[in-house]
């Protein structure tokens, strides 16, 4: 199985990109680096300019022409896959799993990060589970979040979450 190293900056990265739209899809880009049987993503930042919507988010990739000097000046970071949120609708949960429109968009070399943003029911405590996703609840919301990436079939595959911040968050 594949595994995917999230560091503390990427941690927080991802639940605040999804906490500030809650209720609509954030998207985003993970920045790190690649070794042969994982990713290590240092960072993640969320398109701004996207176009959300409660079920789906649109990314303007004119937007990506003028962020693309600035990440060629980083040489040992490179655009390792993206992340979105799967956000609660009424009383239809978001899953941390990818839709079939998420695996269309999949490219093999990347992963993919999809956190799950629920109202928190009961608090969790932050942890790494046995379905290789890292869950846990801050204030308001219960966040899943899952990794994945396109195996040779052109099945998304899953990916174990190794972040060794939330445990003590």
């Amino acid at each position: 199985m594949k595994r995917v190293y999230v560091s503390e900056n990427a941690f927080i990265d991802l639940l605040l990109s999804s906490a500030e739209v809650y209720k609509r899809e954030c998207l985003g880009y993970l920045l790190g680096y690649r070794l042969e049987d994982r990713f290590i993503v240092e960072h993640a930042f969320s398109f701004q300019t996207a176009s959300r919507r409660h079920k789906g988010v649109i990314y303007h990739h004119k937007n990506h022409r003028k962020i693309e000097p600035i990440l060629d000046k980083f040489d040992k970071l490179e655009i390792v896959g993206d992340f979105h949120s799967h956000t609660q609708f009424g009383d239809t949960k978001g899953l941390s799993i990818p839709s079939e429109e998420d695996i269309k968009g999949m490219k093999a070399e990347n992963i993919y990060l999809i956190i799950a943003i629920n109202n928190n029911e009961k608090t969790m405590i932050w942890g790494e589970n046995r379905d290789g996703t890292v869950s846990g609840s801050v204030g308001r919301f219960f966040f899943k979040i899952s990794a994945y990436f396109l195996n040779g079939s052109l099945s998304a595959r899953k990916a174990r979450i190794h972040c060794p911040f939330p445990p003590g968050f």
